[in-house]
């Protein structure tokens, strides 16, 4: 695993991608070319905003060789979510490594199904460019919960060879789940795997439905992290009845072998404590 670690990385691009009922998907740019040559798609960093705030990890969308810069896409859910998007272009983060994680592998598989839920549409993306690049058939679902929240649109009707959106409200697409529309594309033809990222609940129903296929299913957890080099066990899930860890044996797993009740509940570990510091309204 390659890491590498910058110090005060520079934002050189913000934007505001989606804003629905006092929720905010924003896009960022920042200036890591070592990260950004080393990377691969699956692959993310660890941020801190300032010097005494907590590490996120967020997942990379794109890279830029050219002007060395990486993109990030995340949505406010937290303080430290919150902190970021108080940044502006030509600000700078207290800190950030990587690429952290397993790489996506990629090959020819057929015909795949990549299903994205709200911001985790956006880790989908770069995995779905690299498996068509391997002329795989792409076959995209995104799921959000108003036409407001639905991102890189555009950039998947390149390349996906078919596109379907769901909204929770019926704002644009279908009104409706992920897993209605995949049931109805496993019902019209082959499938040889599906890749999923997104809320936990999601990726739990999208794994579910897919073991009664038996079609293989990778998903992209997105465990609380601390140190996020193995070392702390904060992102530590039971797999195949064994002990892993997302930020080093991941994040990518095999769907069907993940314990979802287990992920679920250490998903809200500090949820009180994220509330309470939330309500200060910092």
């Amino acid at each position: 695993m390659n890491k590498f670690e910058i110090n005060k990385p520079k934002i050189v691009d913000k934007k505001l991608l989606g804003e629905f009922d006092n929720t905010k998907i924003i896009e960022i740019k920042i200036l890591a070319p070592i990260i950004a040559q080393h990377y691969q798609p699956g692959q993310f960093v660890i941020l801190m905003v300032v010097e005494n705030g907590e590490r996120i990890p967020l997942t990379i969308t794109e890279t830029d060789l050219s002007s060395g810069t990486i993109t990030l896409i995340f949505q406010e859910v937290g303080f430290t979510t919150r902190l970021l998007n108080k940044l502006n272009i030509g600000d700078n983060l207290y800190h950030i490594v990587g690429p952290l994680g397993k790489p996506t592998e990629m090959k020819f598989y057929g015909t795949v199904v990549l299903v994205g839920g709200g911001v985790g549409t956006a880790e989908i993306y770069p995995v779905a460019k690299a498996l068509k690049e391997k002329n795989n058939k792409i076959i995209t679902i995104i799921g959000a919960r108003n036409k407001n929240l639905v991102i890189l649109e555009d950039e998947f009707r390149k390349i996906s060879d078919e596109l379907f959106i769901t909204t929770d409200d019926g704002s644009y697409g279908r009104k409706g789940l992920v897993t209605d529309v995949l049931q109805e594309v496993i019902n019209k033809e082959k499938i040889d795997i599906v890749y999923t990222v997104g809320p936990v609940v999601m990726m739990k129903a999208v794994s579910q439905l897919t073991k009664n296929f038996n079609i293989p299913t990778v998903v992209s957890l997105n465990t609380i992290m601390v140190d996020g080099t193995g070392m702390c066990g904060s992102c530590r899930v039971t797999y195949d009845g064994k002990i892993k860890y997302v930020c080093c044996d991941g994040p990518e797993f095999d769907g069907h072998k993940v314990d979802w009740d287990e992920v679920l509940k250490r998903s809200k570990t500090y949820i009180d404590q994220e509330q309470k510091i939330l309500s200060l309204n910092l």
